[in-house]
């Protein structure tokens, strides 16, 4: 099945393939999913970083769908990793709740770039939700017991239960998804971020970019920001 017009502009960019199989398949609520894969010598060629993420392409029928997600738990020993998914409708759920071990799928890297600041930030702000919740977490293990402070948006009550990886010195705020993130926009609105902090932001589309807006215009400098839709 060709990934299509995307695929070859991907390619002709220098981007990489790779085929991952599934290993596990495990559901931590009734609307997320994680998934074991190898990753078909991914990880021999990529060195590990905080938030690293990957372009799954999900079959369905006879069209094929690009979707971004976040490693979980990489082991480059092994070259074995976990993928969190966020149950809604679209073809990436649906082929999650459907996978199981031996099932393959195909990968392609590019554009997964972050390096945790030098020197040490004052404190870490980080705004995001379900979806960018495994790259919030990767980022919390790297940072160890740095200040930080984190708003989560959730949609299903279950979602609340979810694991967060927050050490004693990370503060983590709940909020429900209402509006279009209009409580995250607020909280950000309403809080006060040195410019010797750096600040990370994966929401939908919209929220992430009004809060980075938010912020910028607050005057937090852009070099200390790292901000990206995780979907729209």
């Amino acid at each position: 099945m060709g990934k299509g017009f995307s695929g070859f502009v991907l390619k002709a960019l220098g981007a990489s393939d790779y085929m991952f199989t599934v290993t596990s398949r495990r559901e931590i609520t009734d609307k997320y999913v994680r998934i074991g894969f190898t990753g078909g010598g991914l990880l021999n060629d990529n060195p590990i970083h905080p938030t690293q993420w990957v372009r799954l392409w999900i079959p369905e029928e006879d069209d094929v769908h690009q979707r971004g997600y976040t490693l979980c738990d990489p082991n480059a020993e092994t070259d074995t990793f976990d993928i969190e998914f966020a149950i809604h409708s679209g073809p990436a759920a649906r082929w999650a709740l459907a996978a199981q071990p031996g099932d393959e799928i195909g990968a392609t890297v590019m554009g997964s770039k972050f390096a945790i600041p030098e020197p040490a930030p004052s404190e870490y702000v980080a705004f995001g939700d379900t979806a960018s919740l495994p790259a919030i977490n990767s980022l919390l293990d790297a940072i160890g017991d740095a200040p930080a402070r984190v708003w989560l948006e959730w949609q299903y009550p279950s979602d609340k239960t979810l694991p967060v990886h927050a050490d004693p010195s990370h503060q983590v705020t709940w909020l429900e998804r209402v509006n279009d993130g209009q409580l995250l926009r607020e909280a950000a609105e309403q809080i006060t971020v040195a410019p010797t902090a750096f600040a990370w932001i994966g929401c939908d589309g919209l929220t992430t970019r009004t809060i980075a807006k938010t912020l910028r215009g607050n005057g937090h400098p852009k070099t200390a920001m790292k901000s990206q839709a995780y979907w729209k």
